[in-house]
C-alpha cells in the first residue's frame, strides 16, 4: 500500500511559498489587463521602481527593516499559539519610548551610546504594550485578537494626547515634538558608505536595517535552540502536553507576549531615531499590519521573514512608480496585490500541496 506523501523542509517552506506568490501575481495580472494596462509593463515598472536605481533599493531596504520587526514578532506570538494583531501598537508605543529616550538624552550623548538605552526604551514600552494582553489572555481568558485590536486603537488615541497636549513643541500647530539633536540620529547608509569613500543615493535607509538581521538571528536561536524557545512551541502546539511537562502555559504566554511587542517596538529605533528625527503621529503607517502577512508568508521563520519582507518593501516602493506612469493604476493597486499575497499565503496557502505531492509521487514512487 502506498503511504502519502510528505512534502521535503525545502519544498514546504520554499517552493510552495513560491507558488502562491505566483499565483498571486498572475490573478494581479488580470486586475491590470481588466483596467486596460499592460501587467508585463507594470512588472516592469514596478521592479525598476524597487531595484533599477541606488535611491529606490535604499527605500525597498528602508520598507523591509520595518516589515522584519513586525512579522518577526507575530511569528514569535504564534509559535506559542497566539496571534498578535496589535504589532500597529505595540510599534506606535515603542516609539514612544525611543522619543523620549533621546529627547531626554540628545545634546548630552552621541548616537551610539544613546542606541542601546533608545533600543531598551522601545522594548520595554512596546513589550509592556503587548504584555499587558498577554496577561489577559492567560489569566483572564480574554482573547489574544480582541484585546490586541482594542490596544491599537488606545494606543493611538494615547499619542494623539500626549502629542497635541503635552509633547507638542511650543510654538507650532503641528502635533510634533521638537527635533533631536543632529548628532542623535542613527547614520544614514549614504553616510556609512562615504566613510568608506563610496558616494551612493541619499535614502531613508539606516542602521536599524542590520539591526534587524541580527534580531532575526538572535530570533532564529532563540525559538529552536534554547529551552525558553522550546517550552513556546510546546504552549503552542499542545497545551496540556506542556502541562505534563512543567512548562507553564500562563507564564509562557505572558513573556512571548512581551517578547513579541518588544520586536514589534523596534520599529520606532528605524522610524524615530533613523529617519524622522522627531516623534510625530502616524509614524508606523500600516506596517503592524503587513508585518502579519510578511509572517503567514514566511512561514514564521525568520529567513522566510526576511525575504517576505524584502517581496513586500519592493511592492511599497515600486507601486509608487506605478502611480506615476499609468494612468489607470494608482497607489492603491500595491493594496489589491497585498491582498491577493494575503490571500494565497494565508488562507490559500496549501492549495498547491496535493499537485505538488502528486508530482513528488511520480517522481519518487514510494514502494510497499
Amino acid at each position: 500500500m502506498s503511504q502519502p506523501i510528505k512534502l521535503p523542509k525545502w519544498i514546504d517552506v520554499g517552493v510552495i511559498p513560491a507558488l502562491n506568490i505566483l499565483a498571486a501575481l498572475a490573478v494581479s495580472a488580470l486586475v491590470i489587463l481588466a483596467l486596460g494596462e499592460n501587467p508585463i509593463e507594470a512588472l516592469d515598472v514596478m521592479l525598476y521602481g524597487a531595484f533599477g536605481y541606488e535611491e529606490a533599493i535604499g527605500y525597498t531596504l528602508y520598507y523591509t527593516t520595518n516589515f522584519i520587526f513586525t512579522g518577526l514578532a507575530v511569528a514569535v506570538a504564534f509559535h506559542a499559539g497566539l496571534f498578535n494583531i496589535g504589532g500597529e501598537g505595540q510599534a506606535y508605543i515603542g516609539g514612544l519610548g525611543v522619543g523620549l529616550v533621546i529627547l531626554t538624552l540628545d545634546g548630552l550623548l552621541p548616537w551610539y551610546a544613546i542606541l542601546p538605552l533608545a533600543m531598551i526604551g522601545a522594548a520595554v514600552f512596546g513589550g509592556v504594550w503587548a504584555a499587558v494582553p498577554g496577561w489577559l489572555q492567560a489569566y483572564r481568558g480574554s482573547h489574544i485578537v480582541i484585546t490586541t485590536i482594542m490596544f491599537n486603537f488606545i494606543a493611538s488615541a494615547l499619542m494623539v494626547y500626549l502629542l497635541v497636549n503635552v509633547m507638542i513643541k511650543p510654538g507650532q500647530m503641528s502635533p510634533e515634538s521638537r527635533e533631536f539633536a543632529e548628532s542623535a540620529g542613527l547614520p544614514m547608509a549614504h553616510q556609512v558608505f562615504a566613510v568608506i569613500g563610496i558616494d551612493v543615493s541619499r535614502s531613508p535607509l539606516n542602521l536599524s536595517f542590520i539591526l534587524a538581521l541580527i534580531a532575526s538571528v538572535l530570533v532564529a536561536i532563540f525559538i529552536w535552540r534554547t529551552r525558553w524557545g522550546y517550552a513556546i512551541r510546546t504552549v503552542g502546539r499542545n497545551e496540556t502536553a506542556a502541562i505534563y511537562a512543567g512548562i507553564d502555559p500562563k507564564k509562557t504566554i505572558f513573556w512571548t507576549m512581551a517578547l513579541s511587542g518588544t520586536l514589534a517596538g523596534m520599529v520606532g529605533i528605524n522610524e524615530i531615531m533613523g529617519v524622522h528625527h522627531k516623534l510625530l503621529l502616524n509614524f508606523t503607517a500600516g506596517y503592524g499590519f503587513t508585518g502579519i502577512a510578511v509572517a503567514l508568508m514566511g512561514r514564521n521563520h525568520p529567513i522566510g521573514i526576511v525575504l517576505a519582507s524584502l517581496l513586500f518593501g519592493a511592492l511599497y516602493q515600486g507601486g509608487a512608480e506605478l502611480d506615476f506612469e499609468f494612468e489607470q493604476i494608482t497607489r492603491d493597486m500595491v493594496i489589491v496585490i497585498q491582498g491577493f499575497i494575503i490571500l494565497f499565503s494565508g488562507a490559500l496557502a496549501y492549495m498547491f500541496n496535493p499537485l505538488v505531492a502528486r508530482l513528488i509521487g511520480r517522481l519518487m514512487p514510494v514502494r510497499d
